[in-house]
Formats: structure tokens, sequence, C-alpha cells
């Protein structure tokens, strides 16, 4: 079984895991609200990674046959009317919340719940199970969710001065296989946590010439909803959310990013930086990078493939001995 698919706790069939998502949000403001409709399906299953180790995952999937990790990133409009359909596949309890916006309450084994709520405070929020918290969390069941300023397509805020052509989410997680095996069986970890994987919106890199390197299905370097890709001038904004247990640090080359939140905060000072700390257990930055002719580059240059990686040693690798298959991606100038 490669690492994309994953077998269903319980069944002998195979349920194939997707990509959450797209290449990057596309966003078309409107003039007014809209009532936003989407269904999530609480599902899990076992995913072989790049170690040969097999580990248990549970994610908000866009169908029952299906685990995706994270799940689909959303993206609203203020004033929106949001109603979110939450199917529960499994038998044991879920919750689905996005701290001071939603709450889904307990939902039972086999149950299906309908929350809704208006969206109000633009910004980035993480979606996520806070049930038996944090371990519900680091299985897999969480997902990015932003809300844009009405009637607007560039900004992060109302009013805000750095601008925006496209966005991205970046989701880190860190994995500890033995904790979600054992959650798997159904008890909680009794070990202290080990990361030993790391990844960057369900996926971890590949370096070239290993086997998977270049499938955007498999390599977190060339996936299209984390590499960012652009010509001078498309300034990105790229929400950072780190669902894991390990503080990281984002290092992005050619370019410093604009710093402009930090867990919700709007920042006084807008700081240009290459390393943005990023908390443990849900932090959240918002950035953009800006895709300006590297300052350092010489003869100066427009097109090329620039890292981004964590400055946290042990999260570039997996396994503890995989070098280049943890939380990285590519910055492609065009």
């Amino acid at each position: 079984m490669n690492r994309r698919d994953f077998l269903k706790a319980g069944s002998a069939s195979l349920a194939t895991t997707v990509l959450a998502g797209t290449s990057l949000i596309s966003w078309t403001p409107r003039a007014e609200a809209a009532t936003i409709n989407k269904t999530f399906y609480i599902t899990d299953g076992y995913q072989t990674l790049i170690t040969g180790d097999s580990v248990y995952f549970r994610g908000f999937s866009s169908n029952s046959s299906v685990v995706n990790v994270p799940g689909e990133s959303l993206v609203v409009q203020q004033g929106d009317t949001v109603r979110i359909t939450i199917v529960n596949t499994l038998s044991s309890s879920h919750r689905f919340k996005i701290d001071g916006v939603v709450d889904s309450g307990n939902i039972g084994g086999n149950r299906t719940v309908t929350v809704e709520f208006t969206a109000e405070d633009a910004g980035t929020y993480l979606y996520y199970d806070s049930s038996n918290a944090p371990y519900n969390r680091l299985l897999g069941l969480h997902g990015g969710f932003a809300v844009m300023p009405s009637d607007n397509d560039n900004q992060l805020f109302e009013g805000s001065e750095n601008t925006f052509v496209q966005q991205h989410f970046w989701i880190f997680n860190d994995i500890d296989p033995v904790w979600h095996n054992r959650l798997a069986n159904g008890n909680n970890p009794n070990t202290a946590y080990e990361p030993r994987f790391f990844t960057l919106n369900g996926l971890g890199g590949r370096p070239p010439g290993a086997p998977g390197a270049h499938d955007p299905n498999l390599d977190a370097i060339t996936d299209p909803r984390s590499a960012l890709h652009g010509h001078i001038g498309d300034r990105t904004l790229v929400r950072m959310i780190n669902v894991g247990k390990a503080d990281q640090s984002v290092h992005a080359h050619a370019n410093h990013m604009e710093w402009l939140t930090q867990n919700g905060q709007i920042r006084d000072d807008v700081w240009f930086k290459d390393c943005l700390y990023l908390d443990k257990d849900m932090g959240i930055i918002d950035a953009i990078y800006p895709f300006e002719t590297p300052p350092d580059s010489y003869p100066p240059v427009s097109v090329g493939a620039y890292p981004m990686h964590l400055h946290t040693e042990m999260s570039q690798t997996a396994g503890g001995g995989f070098y280049m298959f943890g939380a990285m991606t590519d910055i492609y100038f065009e």
C-alpha cells in the first residue's frame, strides 16, 4: 500500500486518500453575503509512511471512503452564513470546533450534526476536533478556515496596507506513531510524546531521486497546495497553522516575509523576517511572501527555485534518519 492509500480501519476494502483542496486558494469578492454549505465526513484509516511504518489517522474528509489530512481549507466572506454538516462515520464520539466562532458539541458515533454561524471577524482560523484533546487534533481531525473582509480580494483585514494577489494555507503537524496506533485501539497514550514524522499539508518532502519525488500527491515540495508559484510582484499571503506539539521556526529563502499577525492578533508593526516563530498547539501566523527580486542574487535574477524549511533540525527528517522527508516545500519564481 503506498503512502497516499489508506486501509479503512475495520474493513477489508482500500480507501484512497485525496489531496484536500486545490493548488491555491481562489477568491472572488462578492457585494453581498451568501450562504455557504459544506459537508465533512469523520473517517479513519492507516497510512504507510516512508519508513514502512503503518500509522493510524482520522480526518474531516470529503466523503466516507477517503481520509483527508488535513481537511479541505475553507474561505468565506464576512457576513456569510456558514452551514457545515458533520457526518460521523465512526463509532466514537467527536466534535467540530472553531475557537471563538462555533462548537458543535458532542457528535455521537454514527450521528450527523449541522452547525450554522455567521462569519464575522476577518482572519485565519483552525477547525478541529476538540474532544479528547489534543489527541483527535493530532490524529488529523483539523483544517484551515479563513474569513475575507467584505467585498475584498487583496487584504487580510480591512485597512491593511500589505496587500496580496494570491493566498495559501501551510498547515504543519508532527506525528508520534506510537501515540497514533495506541489511539487506534481506543487507548490514550501512556508514553512521552516523541514526534517522528513532520508534515506540511499532510505530506513530507521527497528529495530528488527518492521514490515519489515530484509526485504532487506524495511530495510536499511539489504539492500544489504547499509550493508557492509566482512571478515578480505576485505577493502571496500564507496562512500558517501549527497543529502539532513542537514549536517551529518557518524559514523562507530568497525573500523576507512581511509578518502581519500572531495568534489572531494584528501586529502594530509589520516586520520583515526570514524566520517566523510558530507556536505549538494551534499557533497561527499570517505573513506575505512578496515575490521580489532576491536581493542577494548577483547578477539579479527573476526566475529560480528556493526552499522553505523549518529551523528545528528534527522536522526535516522522517523517522529520525530520512533527511528531506520532513516538513518543507519550494518557492518557484517563474
